[in-house]
Formats: structure tokens, C-alpha cells, sequence
């Protein structure tokens, strides 16, 4: 129920709200900045037009009218525009009188005026803008006219503006010029663009001429070509393709005709490269701005580029081919990226900014053949910015390299970049590389860049045991993307079935998951078999090593390694039967002088008895080696010759020699005097043939 207060608020509104909302919008707005003038064509002046600031007010239709009046008539003639402008007519006015001038808004609430003005219809007139020439001179100079003599008024003075093609800002000059002007030293075949505008006696000044270009004229290039490689993604890459950009105008100073490209190779010899600017050629590409060789550049240590005008050529700029790998002092690079802009800035380090000449910043796009550009810029400077295109989701590879005052190349850092980020695809590759015991070694194979979409932070990994109907991780680790693509997961169940994940992350979000299974066996201990098998492997190793040197070593030198069954089977006297016989028969009186020693199977078939002169059996000389003979078994009793074996050994077999087992020279000559008999009898027989004594004796 309403109260007392509540109907007095009421009733005041409705009594006020006609008023607010629906009352008139009142007077319109007087109009501003009126102004008149005389335009003139090529011929004559012939209406006056008068322009003024309307300001209409936004709820209402207001009417505008022009209104002037002479000195002369009394009579106010009237001539209705629209709402910014309107035309007093050549019949209504003097050629040269005064006169009152003003605009009048009416709407339906009443009218208001502007302020009066007053003009001179002589003063008013603005010629058109002049005509510009120039002559086919070298010098830059233009010339313009006006229709000031067709109007009989004197002409005035002018206004030249001017400024070149690439630049936007107009360099205005200081002289008050009436016919011409010429520039003092211009840019060497660079398009300038001019505009005139002038005023006759007593009047106002024209607008200003249409734009007028001229090209001055061509000289001689300077500097340098800005050519830089394109290596790829990976410095290491022996495919790198030479690209170089235009000259700017004030460098090109012409018309650049032909590019010369000068490539040395490592071994000594060199290649010359024709580029022309007209003829398009499978060589190259040019997108407009930058131009880049088909083929790779392998083998190569520098290049050096060239430009060539009608008038000559620039310095040959050397490009050293690129180092791979980095300083030891790396600066880190930092990036701001967005769709139109790349900046790029870095810290400058004193301890190699003394040996640097200048930087060079290069980014390039993931996806080959795309975007790639790069800026050079002095030792000093430490930020550059990139204009263009750069596309979402799309990896940009940046790369800080320094030119050392020797003019070699060396990468700095790196660093990855996007405009902006997005959910990276998943895993291409998950599997399972090997199982030892509990533990698993799990790899992948990582994201490529053109598929990341956003700067991977780490690649996320999980294990669940397989047929859990809760699908719970019983195990997730973090694996930074610089660690590598393996990771080992150990004290794992014997007998369990596994499925393993894997996603990469971004800082938009995780990737989908890769999943892999495996079980791990019931572990089975074979520690006692590897001690026999490193073993075995070890004593075949040593014997086939050995036998390898001691073949190698040559057939006459014994080896130590090798037993002796190995060599060449040679007769040993101490395993002579007959030896053995005779030691025995030493050892008993008198049992030489039985019948011959038996040897079995022996290896002499046939003996030749010779029988000698009387002078070899003398009885006295029998006697005396008789003596001697029995001297000999004795020594042999005393010293087993099977131990003298040890001593002096055959240079090829190992054993001793038959020539040094005869006696001393003292005993030989104690024993045998007879010269002609040692030389006639070797070490061999004197060992293992009966003696002429022992012949007779049978």
C-alpha cells in the first residue's frame, strides 16, 4: 500500500519528465570560420566560394544560407548552400569592390547568424597551382609557371617543397623564388619528388602543386652487398645456401645490372658466379628483396659478392663459411615477438666485445624454404627489431653470431620464439628400448619443431599398472627437453604388465598422450655364469693374441708363449735309447765292450764302414781314446747332458746346438789330435754314430 511520501514522489515526476525528455532541442548553433575566396581556373575567376564550420546540432534539421551585401545596394541577396559551403556568383559582385559576407542557421525554434565578414574581391583571387618542368641536364632542377600574366597581375613569390621516394618528410626551402630551383649535390639516381606553389600580386597563394618526380643522375655504387649464409636449423650442416640482399638506392647510386658471386673452395681453386638483374636463370631466386642461390655451397671457405652498375662496381664483400660451435663465453639472448615485430636483445660481454666487429642477428622459420632474414649491426649495439609477418604457433629459430676482426664467424646463442603459443602435437615415437631385471629404459622421439606450435618446457612421463580400472599414475617424472630422449625406470614389479605415457608440455597446455606397454619378467640369477664366461673368453683372447705374434715374429725366432710340441720335431740326444744304454753300461765295469745297443726303430738304415789308415788305430791311440771315452761317460754320469739342455739353445728350435755338445777345446785336443778327423766329422756324428772303435770292436 502506498504511502504518503511515495505518492508526492510521483506526482513530481510525472510533472518533470515531459520537460526532460521530450522538451525542444532550442536555437541552433551559430556557424564558424568563414572564409571566402576567388578560385581561377586557366582562364578566369568567376564565382566567389565561402566555406564555414556548420556545427549542426545533433537533434535538429537546421538550414543554412549565405548572405552578403555590397557598399552600394541596399537590397540583401540571398543564396541558399548546404550545410559547409556556398557560391556568390559573378554577376553579384564587382571585380573590385567590398563586400559584407556571413551565413544564417534556422531550425524550427528560431535562427541565428555568424559573425560578418568583409572582403576584397580583387584580394581574394588564388590562382591555380603552377606547372613544373624540368630539362633532360644532368643537374636536378625544376621549372614552373603560372597564369598570374593571363589574370594581369604580377607573379609572387613561391613555395618549393621537396623530399625523396623513400623518405616521407618534405625539406622546405628558405628562398623567396619566383621560376625555378635546382638541387646542390643530390643522391646519386635517387627519385625525388617536388611540389610548387605560388601567389600573384595582392592575392592569395595557390595550393599546392601535384607530386613531380624527377631522377637524378647515376653514378659509381658504394659499400658493400650484405650477403649472409643460410645453413638451416643446425650450424653442422654442410648444405648452406649464399644469400644477399639489394643494395639500398644511396649505396646502389643506378640501376644495378649484373651481381658477381667469387666462391673458394678449401682446396685451393675458386669459381666465378654471374647473377643478372633481367634475366631470370635456375641459379637464383629473388622475392623482391633478397636473393639466394639453388644450390648448396659445400667445400667452400669464402665468398665474396659484387655489384655492378653502368658506371662500375662496389668493394667486394668476403663471406668466411661459418664456424661450428660456440664461444665459451655465450651471452643469453632475449625475445618479444608478436605477429608484426621480433625484437631481439642480448648482453654485451667485455671479455669479447674488444675482438668483435660487428653482430649479426638471423632468424628463420621451422618449416624449410620459409621466412629467414637477418640484420648486422656494430660491436656496440646490443638490440635489433624485425618487421614483418610472423605467423602463430610457428617456431622461429633466433641466432646471435659475431664477425671477429679477423672476419671469422662464430655462433653465439640461441633461442626459440613465437608470436604465439598453442597446444603442442603429441609424441611421433614411444617405446620400449630395453628391459634389464626390474629396471625399463624407456625413448621417444621428440616433437618436431614444425609440430610444437609453442616452446616445449619439458616432456611428462607416467606409468600405470595395466588392467587398473582407476588409471592411476603410479609413477610421473619431468624430463627437461635438453636431457636427452631416454629415461630408465627401475624397482619395478617381477611378472607385472606396465602401460608407460608420455606428453610434451607447453606453457599452453599438455600435448595427448603416447602410450607403450611392457611386462617385467621373474628375474632369473646367472651371476655365476658370467665369471666362467669373462673366463673363457678371456684364455681364447690370450692364445689366439700369442699365436698371432709368434707367427708374425718370423719362423726362426723362438716364441716363449708357444710350447715346443709346436716346433719342428728335431732329435734330442738325451731321449736317445742308445744314450741311455751307454750311460748304463758306463756305470757297470767293462760293459761297453758288449755287443751293440739295441734302439728301436732307428732312424739310420744303412752304415758304411770305412776302414782307416794305421794312423787313426794306433794302439796307442786307441788307448787313448779309449780313456778318453770313458772319461766322457763319467762326465756324462756326473752331469746329465738332458740338463745341460737348458744352457746354450739353438737359435731357431730352442735347444742346444750339436756343435757345442762336444767337449772343450782342452779335452778335444786331449782326445783327438788329429786335425783332418774334426773336420771331417760333425757335431751330429760324433753324438749319435758309433765311433770307429766301437766298429772294430764288434
Amino acid at each position: 500500500m502506498a504511502t504518503p511520501t511515495t505518492w508526492w514522489l510521483l506526482s513530481v515526476l510525472l510533472v518533470t519528465f515531459p520537460y526532460c525528455c521530450c522538451s525542444s532541442p532550442g536555437l541552433p548553433t551559430p556557424p564558424s570560420n568563414l572564409e571566402c575566396c576567388r578560385p581561377c581556373d586557366q582562364t578566369d575567376c568567376s564565382v566567389i566560394k565561402c566555406i564555414w564550420d556548420p556545427k549542426t546540432h545533433p537533434d535538429s534539421r537546421t538550414i543554412y544560407t549565405l548572405h552578403w551585401k555590397s557598399e552600394n545596394e541596399e537590397e540583401e541577396p540571398v543564396t541558399y548552400g548546404n550545410s559547409s559551403d556556398g557560391y556568390i556568383h559573378r554577376e553579384n559582385f564587382e571585380s573590385h569592390g567590398e563586400l559584407r559576407v556571413w551565413v544564417q542557421a534556422q531550425n524550427q525554434n528560431g535562427s541565428v547568424k555568424s559573425q560578418e565578414i568583409v572582403i576584397h574581391t580583387q584580394h581574394i583571387i588564388k590562382p591555380p597551382p603552377p606547372t613544373i618542368t624540368s630539362s633532360d641536364e644532368d643537374l636536378l632542377e625544376v621549372y614552373w609557371s603560372t597564369i598570374c600574366g593571363k589574370l594581369e597581375l604580377n607573379v609572387g613569390v613561391c613555395d618549393v617543397r621537396y623530399r625523396t621516394e623513400d623518405d616521407q618528410n618534405w625539406i622546405w626551402t628558405d628562398y623567396n623564388l619566383s621560376s625555378s630551383y635546382g638541387i646542390i649535390e643530390p643522391q646519386p639516381s635517387t627519385v625525388y619528388i617536388f611540389q610548387v606553389r605560388c601567389k600573384c600580386d595582392h592575392s592569395l597563394i595557390s595550393d599546392w602543386s601535384p607530386n613531380f618526380l624527377r631522377k637524378s643522375a647515376e653514378s659509381s655504387p658504394v659499400g658493400e652487398v650484405d650477403a649472409w649464409w643460410d645453413c638451416g636449423l643446425l650450424l653442422s650442416n654442410s648444405d648452406c645456401f649464399l644469400n644477399w640482399k639489394n643494395l639500398s638506392i644511396s649505396q646502389a647510386r643506378g640501376y644495378i645490372l649484373r651481381y658477381e658471386i667469387t666462391v673458394f673452395y678449401i682446396n685451393g681453386t675458386k669459381q666465378l658466379i654471374n647473377v643478372s638483374t633481367d634475366n631470370p636463370s635456375s641459379l637464383f631466386v629473388y622475392d623482391e628483396r633478397k636473393w639466394r642461390l639453388i644450390s648448396s655451397l659445400k667445400d667452400v671457405s669464402s665468398v665474396s659478392v659484387s655489384a655492378y652498375n653502368a658506371l662500375g662496381a662496389t668493394k667486394a664483400s668476403c663471406l668466411p663459411r661459418q664456424r661450428p660451435g660456440k664461444q665459451a663465453t655465450e651471452p643469453k639472448i632475449y625475445l618479444e615477438m608478436n605477429e608484426k615485430n621480433l625484437t631481439v636483445s642480448w648482453n654485451l660481454s667485455s671479455e669479447v666485445s674488444d675482438s668483435i666487429k660487428q653482430y649479426v642477428v638471423q632468424y628463420k622459420e621451422c618449416l624449410p624454404g620459409s621466412g629467414f632474414d637477418w640484420i648486422k649491426v656494430d660491436s656496440k649495439q646490443t638490440t635489433v627489431v624485425f618487421k614483418g609477418t610472423f605467423k602463430k604457433y610457428t617456431s622461429y629459430q633466433v641466432s646471435l653470431f659475431a664477425v671477429s676482426n679477423l672476419n671469422e664467424i662464430s655462433q653465439l646463442a640461441t633461442a626459440t620464439g613465437y608470436s604465439a603459443q598453442g597446444v603442442p602435437s603429441k609424441v611421433p615415437s614411444f617405446k620400449v628400448f630395453d628391459i634389464v631385471g626390474t629396471a625399463v629404459t624407456l625413448d621417444w622421439e621428440p616433437v618436431p619443431c614444425s609440430n610444437q606450435r609453442g616452446v616445449i618446457l619439458y616432456y611428462e612421463i607416467g606409468l600405470n599398472t595395466q588392467g587398473d580400472p582407476k588409471h592411476i599414475s603410479t609413477l610421473v617424472r619431468n624430463i627437461n627437453v635438453t636431457s636427452g630422449s631416454t629415461c630408465k625406470l627401475e624397482a619395478l614389479s617381477p611378472g607385472q604388465k606396465y602401460v608407460a605415457w608420455i606428453r610434451a608440455v607447453s606453457a599452453a597446455g599438455p600435448s595427448e598422450k603416447v602410450n607403450t606397454t611392457f611386462t617385467i619378467n621373474h628375474h632369473e640369477d646367472y651371476a655365476f655364469v658370467t665369471p666362467i664366461v669373462v673366463i673363457v673368453l678371456l684364455v681364447i683372447t690370450t692364445a689366439l693374441t700369442s699365436f698371432i705374434l709368434c707367427v708374425f715374429q718370423g719362423a726362426k725366432k723362438e716364441c716363449p708363449l708357444l710350447p715346443h710340441c709346436l716346433y719342428e720335431k728335431v732329435p734330442d740326444p738325451s731321449n736317445s735309447q742308445i744314450f741311455k744304454q751307454m750311460k748304463r753300461q758306463i756305470n757297470e765295469p767293462l760293459t761297453w765292450m758288449r755287443g751293440p745297443l739295441y734302439e728301436p726303430y732307428p732312424t739310420i738304415s744303412v752304415l758304411e764302414v770305412v776302414e782307416i789308415k794305421s794312423k787313426v788305430f794306433d794302439p796307442d791311440m786307441m788307448k787313448k781314446e779309449n780313456a778318453c771315452h770313458l772319461m766322457d761317460c763319467q762326465d756324462d754320469q756326473q752331469e746329465d747332458p738332458t740338463r745341460e739342455n737348458s744352457g746354450s739353445t739353438d737359435s731357431r728350435y730352442g735347444r742346444k746346438e750339436y756343435s757345442k755338445m762336444v767337449d772343450s777345446d782342452e779335452e778335444r785336443n786331449d782326445c783327438w789330435s788329429s786335425s783332418e778327423e774334426e773336420q771331417s766329422t760333425s757335431g751330429y756324428e760324433k753324438h749319435f754314430m758309433p765311433s770307429p772303435l766301437e766298429v772294430m770292436v764288434e
